[in-house]
């Protein structure tokens, strides 16, 4: 028994050593640590609302033949010049690419797609094995971004 007192026949004021390990106090550290991050945590998540400027970074080099797909303000899909439903879109890209699932797919989305129909059609693009896509937007070096032209006296 760890906390227990012996009775004591020597008449010493010596009490005996306990040689259990009393994990009492460790026990008490950690419910203040796991109570600490429990606090914590929900902190380190935050939502903030971003308005992202446009990249400035020099373009990559092209291929000779870059595979354009191109998501329309009205969500309807061309690859190349051509038009071509969701449906038909593996199929399609399989032909132009003759296969090769490393090709580069050259990805250009209206400004005014939603998010989740560009991401549909991000997984269009997965499903069928291509990974590697580009991201096509206007190049715009050397202009100031449109927050820093807002908040310019």
């Amino acid at each position: 028994m760890a906390g227990g007192l012996l009775d004591n026949h020597g008449g010493g004021d010596d009490l005996p050593e306990a040689s259990e390990i009393n994990v009492t106090p460790m026990i008490d550290v950690m419910l203040v640590l796991l109570i600490i991050f429990m606090v914590a945590a929900p902190l380190a998540t935050v939502d903030i609302n971003v308005d992202l400027p446009a990249s400035t970074a020099k373009p990559a080099q092209k291929p000779e033949k870059p595979l354009y797909l191109t998501l329309k303000g009205d969500y309807s899909l061309a690859l190349g010049n051509e038009a071509i439903s969701r449906d038909a879109l593996a199929g399609a890209i399989d032909a132009a690419a003759s296969g090769n699932r490393e090709t580069r797919i050259y990805l250009r989305a209206d400004k005014g797609v939603p998010y989740g129909e560009f991401m549909a059609v991000m997984n269009v693009l997965r499903d069928a094995g291509y990974l590697k896509v580009a991201l096509v937007g206007l190049e715009t070096a050397g202009a100031p971004s449109p927050s820093a032209a807002q908040t310019a006296p």
